[in-house]
């Protein structure tokens, strides 16, 4: 598809998720990618913790920083499925357990202090608690890259259709400044294997600069939740 040729040709989109249904309708899919250019970014692996992911760093020794590298991009509350780019995670899990909404959480944040990339924070929901599932994606970002102005779109969808994911990630492309993404999210296809949804986005992924990449599968009918993980730090 076109969406997938333009997201290989991207040297640097940054992190990504992906949020859609599998093309049998027996699975909700999450997909999470992180990449890096500087050494902090670079010394991270994604690791299961029950039924959360948290990122860590692969080298204790040599991090430099890690208030932005390190946080949980995925949790679920019950039938709540979360996943972020950073510690707005933890604020939609605490937010949605008092009773509060997901855009109640994001808008109590902004896009992360990075100077002078003023880095995207990207977010989604999967809402599996009413008869149809929906779900959601945010993006909270500043206008080039401008510190006193912060965007905030919020992106629901009603339904999901099988085989179909929407993607958003942080970066337009590489750069200095880093732009910020532009667009709305846009459709990519999934398959019906987890192994085959990573592997085919990993691939995707520019060589140099992609870390991780995590795919959870919840199941429709019994909703258990299956994770695949690929770390560049431990495969390569």
């Amino acid at each position: 598809m076109l969406n997938e040729k333009k997201l290989q040709q991207n040297n640097y989109p940054g992190r990504g998720i992906i949020i859609g249904m599998s093309p049998n309708g027996k699975n909700y899919v999450q997909i999470y990618w992180i990449m890096g250019r500087s050494e902090n970014s670079r010394n991270r692996i994604f690791q299961v913790e029950g039924n959360f992911i948290k990122t860590k760093p692969f080298i204790e020794k040599n991090v430099i920083d890690p208030s932005l590298i390190i946080y949980y991009p995925i949790k679920n509350l019950k039938d709540y499925h979360i996943i972020g780019n950073g510690d707005q995670t933890d604020t939609i899990y605490n937010y949605i357990k008092n009773g509060k909404t997901f855009e109640n959480a994001l808008n109590t944040k902004e896009f992360e202090p990075d100077y002078p990339n003023y880095t995207p924070r990207i977010s989604g929901l999967i809402d599996f608690n009413k008869e149809k599932a929906s779900y959601s994606l945010s993006i909270l970002k500043s206008i080039d890259n401008n510190k006193e102005f912060c965007q905030k779109n919020y992106y629901n969808y009603s339904n999901f259709l099988k085989g179909f994911g929407h993607c958003i990630h942080t970066y337009r492309e590489d750069g200095n400044p880093i732009p910020s993404f532009d667009q709305e999210p846009f459709i990519v296809k999934l398959a019906d294997s987890i192994e085959d949804n990573a592997n085919y986005f990993w691939k995707l992924l520019n060589k140099e600069n992609k870390i991780s990449l995590l795919v959870k599968y919840i199941n429709i009918n019994n909703k258990k939740i299956e994770f695949k993980i690929i770390n560049k730090n431990i495969l390569e």
